[in-house]
């Protein structure tokens, strides 16, 4: 049996709130909890409801004896805390944009290749069983040759506090939903060779919405993202190829409640593959642990983001200069 990992969390962000369970039930325990007001009611608050008995601050997450710790904290603080948790020993799972731009990010795969850390951006989707079927449809040629990809994800962001509506911090639709069918193109199609982007910005130069045109050679992905689509959120994912096609609501879940379903239609006919709820977090999480004991080869090595990292580089260059832009 996996051998589990001790946790320091980062913050009291909702999305711990997904994390903690999933560390629980991959066998690991979160142990120490970080923030920036350690005393504060609402942090204590959050501490007792998960049963984590030791609160301090950032920096007492680095120095305890932990051997991971989760960072959901705002994107601009994505870079100076995994670094830092790398360079104390300590293996790092850092939500997604792991950080602002290509060069943060070989900074910190430079950092995990020196401290030989397990540094993961911590796309969960991407641990999901339909994912894992979705690569597999594309590969095995069944649709023929891929000329289309298209993947959209936006929601209602209602709140005027939250930080992903300031520029400074790493805010916006691309760093923070957009991401995920990049990521999700990037699987099936491998690296585009150049982007085309348009976007709607707010006053204070976050992306509201943008949308882009990923140049893979024979194919064209088309991705969509915005803070303003109502009432519910939207994800969809169209892959059409020479011989077929594929449509799917519910791509970038990373923990289903309930079925999603796949529809593929080939000269061959129509077909409807369901998928019943999964966590992909608590996956994610195992996979982690795992990498750590050395029991299996990290399926997401830091270059990967590395690479994520410098498409979305592109589009936000493309957007700002209305220009093709290469991806470097």
């Amino acid at each position: 049996m996996t051998a589990s990992l001790t946790w320091g969390l980062l913050g009291a962000a909702r999305i711990a709130r997904a994390l903690i369970p999933a560390i629980r039930a991959a066998g690991g325990e979160v142990t120490v909890l970080g923030a920036r007001e350690p005393d504060s009611a609402r942090v204590q608050a959050f501490a007792r409801e998960w049963g984590i008995g030791r609160v301090g601050t950032y920096t007492d997450v680095i120095a305890s004896d932990v051997e991971a710790v989760y960072n959901p904290l705002p994107n601009d603080a994505h870079l100076p805390w995994t670094q830092a948790a790398l360079r104390a020993g300590k293996h790092a799972l850092t939500e997604k944009p792991l950080v602002l731009n290509a060069g943060e990010a070989q900074a910190l795969a430079d950092t995990a290749d020196e401290t030989g850390r397990v540094l993961l951006e911590a796309f969960a989707y991407r641990f999901q069983p339909h994912v894992a079927r979705l690569r597999e449809i594309v590969a095995s040629g069944e649709l023929g040759e891929v000329r289309a990809f298209r993947g959209a994800f936006g929601f209602p962001l209602t709140n005027p506090d939250d930080f992903r509506w300031e520029a400074d911090k790493g805010g916006g639709a691309l760093y923070d939903v957009g991401c995920y069918p990049v990521s999700l193109a990037r699987l099936l199609l491998g690296e585009p060779q150049r982007v085309t982007a348009q976007a709607r910005w707010t006053p204070g130069g976050v992306d509201l919405g943008l949308s882009g045109t990923l140049d893979f050679g024979g194919a064209l992905a088309s991705i969509d993202c915005a803070f303003d689509w109502g009432p519910a959120p939207t994800q969809r994912l169209t892959v059409v190829g020479t011989r077929g096609s594929l449509e799917m609501n519910g791509a970038f879940e990373s923990h289903n409640a309930s079925p999603l379903t796949l529809r593929v239609r080939t000269e061959s006919g129509e077909r409807a593959e369901t998928f019943a709820p999964h966590n992909g977090y608590a996956a994610m999480v195992a996979h982690v642990q795992r990498a750590a004991r050395g029991e299996e080869q990290a399926l997401f090595p830091p270059q990967d983001a590395v690479r994520q990292a410098r498409v979305l580089d592109a589009l936000f260059a493309a957007a700002r200069e209305r220009r093709t832009v290469t991806v470097g």
